[in-house]
């Protein structure tokens, strides 16, 4: 099974679903984690930009190839929501997932409740913790309840 972990960078969630998901048959992916890597990887591949605003459309456009990749290949698309800084990002690739019929997980906290709902009522599963996923992932792969 595929599984893209899309959304917030600034956390270790990639990391605990990974780790507790060892020894289940599941491939993982995602965008790059390193904040300056993807924000200059347009201009650091393409070329340098004067303007702020084409060197973020470059890296953005880059970072799409690899995005869509990793949704359009997943079996199932984990969107993490975070606490610090609204990720715009997550909810396209959220909505991108959605309306490519793919299995969607999505995870945040409570205080997102509200302001999500439309991406909660397009997901499959809505859990607020790492460890929920990997317990969807085992239930999904074998069954098994935690």
């Amino acid at each position: 099974m595929r599984v893209y972990l899309s959304g917030e960078i600034h956390t270790d969630w990639r990391d605990q679903i990974v780790n507790g998901a060892k020894g289940l048959d599941v491939v993982f992916d995602g965008p790059v984690t390193d904040h300056a890597a993807s924000d200059d990887c347009g201009v650091a591949i393409m070329g340098a930009e004067p303007d702020k605003f084409w060197h973020d459309n470059k890296g953005a456009k880059l970072n799409a190839i690899r995005t869509r990749h990793g949704i359009e290949n997943a079996d199932i698309v984990v969107v993490r929501f975070g606490e610090k800084y609204k990720q715009w990002n997550a909810a396209f690739d959220a909505g991108y997932a959605a309306a490519l019929g793919k299995s969607l997980i999505v995870m945040h906290g409570d205080d997102h409740q509200h302001a999500l709902k439309e991406v909660d009522a397009a997901a499959l599963s809505v859990v607020e913790r790492p460890q929920q996923v990997v317990d969807i992932l085992k239930y999904v792969l074998s069954g098994q309840l935690p």
